[in-house]
């Protein structure tokens, strides 16, 4: 352990005074048992835990927590676990994305308000791990993440099949025909059989491994399985880590580089990572005041898709882990010239560092980069006058055949709308068509549900169509596939271009020039525009939902609340008594 302490510890300011106030801090503590040695310059540090019933993937956080708590303890630190509000996916609705701004509200005045001098963030769930990153970031306090780790690989019918993912692809059989209702349900137990997040290379996995890349975490702690055993050492590890990172005084604003976030780009196009990344990088980046923009993802362009996982590829996190884990892939990224080797991380050596002897022992898995999975695997921005502040696709998870299409607009005014007429056998629709589904954006749905990914129409599932262009301003599960345009910016409840979408209007989607365009005449689409504002907008309403709708930006901005960007730190606030 490095002793050397670069500035006072900020919790003396609660502890190491002997007047009134330093009386009632200990005072208080201390009914919990702890004795009095451990306020004499001991570093304070906060385990910032997610745990909760309610979101299953960090259902075992509780006892990783512990884990932690006995590296501290080893390091010489003083370990103090609170909760936080924890966004599951799972079952929160009408979405976790609703909340995701709150849990880094709850974070970020946790961290500042109490004395506290480094934090872990325990973290798993989709929006829990950029949510905690959030609010951590804007006091930029010495930090280090924790994911829970993925479940185990699940089994259906002898074979692996992946969580989330699995779900879509039986959904789609049922409404073709294919499999019995009693098929389908019998399924639910294969997918999810042991703790952890999704086993997939979902948001959960994708956002796990944006922590690694960035900096935040230990190295191979984005695959390391929940039950692994090794999921308790690298917990204890970290545990150690953050006692050092304070006397260091190695705060997240070191970390967190526009360097660091370009790497991050450039591995979501390696991993084929989720396309939630886009909104949650940027939010990270505004709160630790890096500029980072939609335009930004072309650093990723050009990177082949190397991680065979599903929903792009054929395998599960279980094995991306036996493969060799992230470091794995960024070790081949490095050897390609295509990350910066200077960007530091929490263990206090760069990235290249922690990389350079990294093995592969599996190239099913972890593919040759000269052999890849996909030769361009980065997410893409479009753009046209449907989406002029952008719009984004997955190519690893789309159908070659519809990168470049035209065809009729199939509009769903709603996503009510949607459920209501999808299953008519009179929807005029064909393969050729283009669903459009409005109204799903932050503001709209409200909180952006992960919808985006409508399933066919069953007339079409029972031809065998598997999929069509889909264009929506909501998001889409980082475990389902398709050839989906997502996060439309700006939104049809803001009035943006897609709101004035008519059945019929044809629309051109070529994702290799990065185009989306509505084929009508800008003066059509100014009138259509203006009609709809003529329209009185329906009352927002009270409580933190108006909040949201008042306040949320746009998916191009990161959907954070506009009075939340930036880094406010972490000064010692006034006594409370």
């Amino acid at each position: 352990m490095n002793n050397k302490k670069i500035k006072a510890l900020r919790s003396a300011s609660w502890f190491g005074s002997d007047d009134k106030n330093g009386f009632m801090y200990r005072s208080w503590m201390k009914n919990q048992g702890i004795p009095e040695h451990h306020f004499q310059n001991k570093p304070v540090i906060g385990i910032c835990n997610t745990w909760s019933e309610l979101t299953p993937c960090n259902g075992h956080l509780r006892d990783l927590a512990q884990r932690v708590k006995n590296g501290i303890r080893e390091a010489g630190g003083i370990p103090v676990e609170f909760p936080v509000f924890s966004n599951g996916e799972s079952n929160l609705r009408p979405s976790a994305m609703l909340t995701r701004n709150l849990a880094a509200m709850d974070t970020e005045e946790a961290i500042r308000g109490n004395p506290i001098d480094g934090v872990v963030l325990l973290v798993g769930c989709d929006k829990t791990t950029p949510a905690l990153l959030m609010g951590a970031a804007s006091c930029n306090l010495p930090t280090i993440v924790v994911t829970g780790g993925p479940m185990l690989n699940g089994k259906h019918k002898g074979k692996d099949v992946g969580s989330g993912t699995l779900v879509w692809e039986l959904h789609q059989e049922y409404k073709a025909g294919n499999i019995s209702l009693a098929e389908f349900m019998n399924a639910e137990a294969d997918m999810s059989r042991s703790t952890g997040t999704c086993n997939t290379m979902g948001t959960a996995s994708t956002m796990a491994c944006m922590a690694e890349s960035l900096g935040t975490s230990l190295p191979q702690n984005a695959a390391i399985p929940a039950v692994d055993s090794r999921r308790n050492v690298l917990a204890h590890m970290s545990g150690m880590r953050i006692v050092d990172m304070v006397h260091e005084d190695l705060t997240l604003s070191k970390v967190l580089t526009r360097e660091a976030f370009i790497n991050a780009i450039k591995t979501n196009a390696a991993i084929g990572g989720s396309t939630n990344a886009v909104i949650h990088l940027k939010a990270i980046a505004g709160r630790i005041g890096v500029e980072l923009s939609l335009d930004d993802w072309s650093h990723g362009y050009d990177v082949p898709t190397i991680v065979n996982l599903k929903p792009s590829g054929q395998y599960l996190m279980e094995d991306f882990y036996y493969a060799g884990g992230l470091p794995a892939v960024l070790k081949q990224l490095f050897n390609h010239d295509l990350l910066s080797k200077d960007t530091l991380t929490v263990n206090g050596q760069t990235l290249w560092a922690n990389v350079m002897d990294a093995p592969c022992y599996n190239e099913e898995v972890i593919m040759n980069i000269d052999a890849p999975l996909v030769v361009n695997g980065g997410i893409r921005i479009l753009r046209g006058n449907l989406a002029p502040r952008g719009a984004v696709i997955k190519p690893s998870a789309a159908s070659p055949h519809l990168m470049k299409h035209s065809g009729k607009a199939v509009v769903f005014e709603s996503f009510d709308d949607y459920n209501a007429r999808i299953n008519s056998p009179e929807l005029d629709i064909d393969e050729t068509s283009i669903m459009v589904l409005k109204n799903c954006g932050p503001k709209g749905y409200p909180g952006m549900a992960e919808v985006g990914n409508m399933g066919l129409p069953p007339k079409l599932l029972k031809k065998g169509i598997k999929d069509m262009v889909r264009i929506s301003d909501a998001r889409m599960s980082g475990t389902a596939f398709g050839t989906v345009v997502l996060h439309v910016a700006p939104e049809a409840q803001d009035l943006g271009p897609l709101a004035a979408v008519q059945n019929g209007d044809m629309i051109t989607l070529d994702t290799f020039a990065g185009i989306l365009q509505l084929e009508i005449s800008a003066d059509e689409l100014a009138n259509r525009l203006a009609k709809l504002a003529s329209v009185k907008p329906a009352p927002i309403g009270t409580g933190y939902l108006s909040l949201f709708k008042e306040r949320v930006l746009q998916a191009d901005e990161g959907c954070d609340f506009d009075f939340l960007v930036g880094c406010r730190g972490a000064d010692i606030p006034a006594h409370s008594h």
